[in-house]
C-alpha cells in the first residue's frame, strides 16, 4: 500500500535524525577543533571531506539492501553505525586536547563511520520513500523529508547549544551521546512496521533471484543511458549549487561593504527562497495537471532561473549598491529549490525504471553524485574566488567571474535535464505485481 502522509512524515523523522548527527559532527565538532584547541582548519576541513568522500559507498549500500528487497535493516543498521561514529567523534575531539595525533587518528576512524552510516541509511531511506509514495505525491513528499532534515538541524542546535554552556570535554561527550542514541532510538519508532514485503524479481525457473556481482550491477545501471545521464545532471546542478553558497557572505561582506550581521542576513534571503521554491514545487506537483506536475519542467526551469539569478549577481558586482541584491539573492534561492526538489522528486519516479532490483543501485550512483558534488563544489567556489582575485586584482571581477561560471554549468544543467527526461512520459505497467515484462514476488512479513 502507497504511503500516507503520517508514513511520509515518519521517514522525515528519520532523515531529521540522521541530519541531527551529522549536524554535530561537521558543525559543532568542527569549532571546538578550531576554536577551543587552535588545530587549523584544515583538520576539521579534511575530516568533513573525508565523510564526503566515503559517500562514493552508495551504490554498493544500495546494491546490499537490492539484495534483500528491504531496506529497513539498512536504515537501521546505518543509523546504527553513524551515531557509533558521532560518539567516537567526541571521543576523538576530546582525546585531541591531550594527545593530538592520537586524536586525529580516532577522528579519522569516526569520520570514516559517519560516513559509511550516512550512505547505507540515507540511500536506503529514499529508496524506501521512492518505492511506497504515489508518483502525484513524491514532490511534497521529497519536500516534507527535506524540510524535516533542516528541522533536524535548527532542533539540534538549539538544544545543543544550551546543554553545552559552561563548556567541557566531558560535557561535549556527554551532549553528542545523549544525541546521538536519541536520534537512533527515533529511527526506530519512526522506521517501525512501515515497510511491506520484500519485492524481487522472479526468474523463469523459479522463485530464488539471482543477483549478479556488485561490479555487474553497477555496470548494468550505468549502461541504462537515463539513469548516467540523470546522474550528471545531479552532479553538475549540485556542484554549481554548493560553490555559490560558500562565497556569497564573503561577496556581500568584500563588494558591498556588509557588516557580518548584514551578510548573514543575506544568506538568510537565500534560504527562505530555497524554503518558498520547495513549497512551490510541492503544491503545484501535488495539485496541478499537465507541465505544472512534471519533474522535467520545474528541474529545466529551476536551472535556468538559477543561471539568470547568478547573472544577476554579476550585474549586482558592476553596480554595486545600485542593484536591489536582497531580491536577487531571493530569487536565487527560489530557482534554487525548485530544481533541488525537482531533483529529489525525479530521483524517487526514475529509480524504478530499467532493470528491475537495481533500484538501490540506482539511488546510490546518485546519492554519490550529489555528495561528491558538495564536497567538491564548495571547494571549487572559494579557491576559484582567491584564484580569480588573484588574477584580475578586484574583488568584484573575481567573484563575476565565479558567479558567471556557476551560471554556465546551471544552463547546461538544463540541458541536460531536457536529455534525461523524455518528451512523453514513459508508461508503466498497469499491473503493479509487473516490472519491465518480469512478475514480482513478495518474499517475507513487513
Amino acid at each position: 500500500m502507497p504511503l500516507g502522509w503520517g508514513g511520509i512524515l515518519r521517514l522525515g523523522a528519520v532523515q531529521a535524525a540522521l541530519g541531527a548527527v551529522v549536524l554535530l559532527v561537521t558543525s559543532t565538532m568542527n569549532r571546538v577543533m578550531v576554536v577551543e584547541l587552535a588545530f587549523p582548519a584544515a583538520v576539521p576541513g579534511a575530516l568533513v571531506a573525508l565523510h564526503y568522500a566515503l559517500q562514493v559507498l552508495r551504490p554498493r549500500m544500495g546494491y546490499g539492501s537490492d539484495l534483500g528487497g528491504r531496506r529497513t535493516p539498512w536504515i537501521i543498521g546505518g543509523m546504527g553505525v553513524l551515531a557509533a561514529g558521532g560518539v567516537l567523534a567526541a571521543l576523538a575531539t576530546a582525546w585531541m586536547a591531550r594527545l593530538p595525533a592520537a586524536g586525529i587518528a580516532l577522528a579519522v576512524l569516526a569520520y570514516t563511520l559517519v560516513g559509511v552510516g550516512v550512505s547505507t541509511s540515507g540511500t536506503s531511506l529514499l529508496v524506501l520513500l521512492a518505492a511506497r509514495v504515489e508518483p502525484r505525491r513524491r514532490a511534497a513528499a521529497a519536500t516534507i523529508v527535506w524540510l524535516m532534515m533542516l528541522a533536524g538541524f535548527a532542533v539540534t542546535a538549539a538544544i545543543v547549544s544550551k546543554l553545552l554552556d559552561p563548556f567541557s570535554m566531558a560535557r561535549l561527550i556527554a551532549v553528542t551521546a545523549a544525541a546521538s542514541g536519541t536520534a537512533f532510538a527515533l529511527t526506530l519508532l519512526a522506521i517501525r512496521h512501515i515497510e511491506g514485503p520484500a519485492l524481487l524479481p522472479m526468474q523463469p525457473d523459479g522463485p530464488a533471484p539471482v543477483q549478479p556481482p556488485f561490479r555487474q550491477a553497477i555496470m548494468q545501471v550505468w549502461a541504462e543511458k537515463r539513469a548516467r545521464r540523470f546522474a550528471l545532471f545531479v552532479f553538475i546542478s549540485m556542484f554549481a549549487y554548493s560553490a555559490q553558497e560558500l562565497i556569497l557572505e564573503p561577496f556581500a561582506g568584500n563588494v558591498f561593504a556588509m557588516s557580518p550581521g548584514a551578510s548573514a542576513r543575506i544568506a538568510g534571503w537565500l534560504h527562505g527562497g530555497v524554503f518558498t521554491g520547495m513549497l512551490i514545487v510541492a503544491i503545484c506537483a501535488s495539485l496541478g495537471r499537465g507541465w505544472l506536475a512534471s519533474m522535467r519542467t520545474w528541474s529545466v526551469g529551476g536551472c535556468m532561473a538559477s543561471a539568470m539569478a547568478s547573472i544577476g549577481l554579476i550585474a549586482a558586482g558592476v553596480m554595486g549598491s545600485g542593484w536591489p541584491l536582497q531580491p536577487n539573492v531571493f530569487v536565487l534561492g527560489v530557482a534554487n529549490g525548485v530544481f533541488v526538489i525537482a531533483a529529489i522528486g525525479s530521483m524517487m519516479g526514475l529509480a524504478s525504471i530499467g532493470l528491475p532490483a537495481r533500484e538501490g543501485v540506482r539511488m546510490g550512483l546518485w546519492g554519490a553524485a550529489q555528495a561528491i558534488a558538495f564536497g567538491l563544489g564548495g571547494l571549487f567556489g572559494t579557491l576559484a574566488s582567491d584564484l580569480a582575485r588573484w588574477l584580475f586584482g578586484s574583488p568584484n571581477t573575481a567573484y563575476g567571474a565565479v558567479f558567471l561560471g556557476e551560471a554556465a554549468l546551471f544552463l547546461f544543467a538544463a540541458w541536460q535535464a531536457t536529455q534525461v527526461f523524455p518528451s512523453r512520459s514513459v508508461r508503466k505497467p498497469e499491473n503493479p505485481a509487473i516490472a519491465d515484462g518480469r512478475p514480482i514476488i513478495s518474499v517475507g512479513q513487513g
